[in-house]
């Protein structure tokens, strides 16, 4: 069931609700700087979040979160058709009650963030979001076009503290409700990497759960493929479920800045999409699908992955041989394997 959480989230927090839903220089953002050739879209609000609704250019969906230009032209949308569940919150502190966190997402509402954007056009957004409560810590997001394929973009984060002090537990929570086209509310998921992800604290397929770090909710029931919490797992469900990832990196000093990336898009495959994940050094990342083409991941395959989080790539670059080929490779047959045994997207 999809619901608000807006004031269980503001009481537990003690502050204001800021601007719910609020987009006054917020973006649609296209792969191409043409949008008549664009294929993969992004609504992004001032905040940072997605699922924006002015402009909207989606026909399944009141917003456009994370879109893909289907075979028949139109734009369909992967994050928004049910309730608006996408967003992220970053906090310092062990606890709630020592620490000090902020978030968003349009389902949530926007907590303990002053946010602005900036370098707006046709391919990119800039937000900054500061805690209202200590504006020293701020997070900028750079949304652009990913340079390794135009099927992503990707998402330049940047911590930075200027409070004065040094800060521990510095949490990035990043979630999605996959609402996955022509499937909505019945889609596969996948999410793989976790084991090799090491500044990856925690994940599961709860695309519900609230973005502030101190108030995860939790795996939910995904169509009896077991527990999903701090493991991989392969088209997952039919269920309603999405990716829930926070990440700890530890200490950061005085004047100090972590800076990782986030990986949103869409394929028209799985193949294809796998394709753009080992392009882009990919270390974490959750697939979206329709139920019914977990197989081939048509007519579209949705991405949300992360790079400089602790990992290593998932997936080889396309014409990259496997790890089994490499293993050849000692017993002097690295010709004959390179050639015989590419991996399979």
């Amino acid at each position: 069931m999809k619901f608000h959480r807006t004031l269980i989230a503001a009481a537990a927090l003690g502050v204001g609700v800021f601007a719910l839903g609020s987009a006054h220089a917020s973006a649609i953002i296209y792969n191409n700087s043409d949008p008549a050739l664009a294929t993969v879209a992004l609504g992004v609000n001032t905040d940072g979040s997605l699922n924006r609704s002015a402009g909207n250019i989606t026909s399944n969906a009141s917003a456009t979160g994370l879109a893909f230009r289907f075979p028949d032209g139109s734009w369909r949308d992967a994050t928004a058709p049910g309730c608006l569940c996408e967003g992220w919150g970053v906090s310092v502190g062990a606890t709630a009650a020592t620490g000090v966190a902020g978030s968003a997402n349009r389902d949530d509402g926007t907590f303990n963030l002053t946010s602005a954007a900036s370098g707006i056009s046709t391919t990119g957004i800039t937000t900054t979001s500061s805690l209202t409560s200590l504006p020293g810590l701020s997070v900028k997001q750079e949304y652009r076009v990913a340079a390794a394929t135009s099927s992503l973009f990707e998402v330049r984060v940047t911590i930075s503290n200027n409070t004065g002090a040094a800060v521990d537990d510095v949490r990035y929570v990043r979630v999605m409700d996959w609402d996955v086209p022509n499937t909505a509310f019945s889609e596969l998921v996948t999410i793989r990497g976790t084991q090799t992800t090491t500044l990856l604290e925690k994940s599961h397929n709860n695309g519900f759960s609230r973005a502030n770090p101190f108030q995860d909710d939790g795996e939910i029931g995904s169509g009896g493929c077991g527990s999903t919490t701090d493991r991989d797992f392969t088209d997952c469900g039919p269920a309603d479920h999405g990716a829930y990832f926070r990440f700890n990196f530890g200490s950061l000093a005085d004047a100090a800045s972590y800076s990782f990336s986030i990986f949103y898009g869409a394929a028209g495959t799985e193949r294809d999409a796998l394709a753009a994940v080992g392009a882009a050094g990919i270390e974490l990342y959750s697939f979206g699908q329709s139920n019914g083409n977990g197989a081939t991941g048509s007519p579209a395959t949705f991405i949300f992955g992360f790079s400089g989080v602790g990992g290593t790539p998932v997936e080889p670059p396309t014409g990259v041989s496997a790890p089994g080929s490499l293993a050849l490779a000692g017993l002097g047959l690295l010709g004959l394997g390179a050639l015989s045994r590419r991996r399979k997207a």
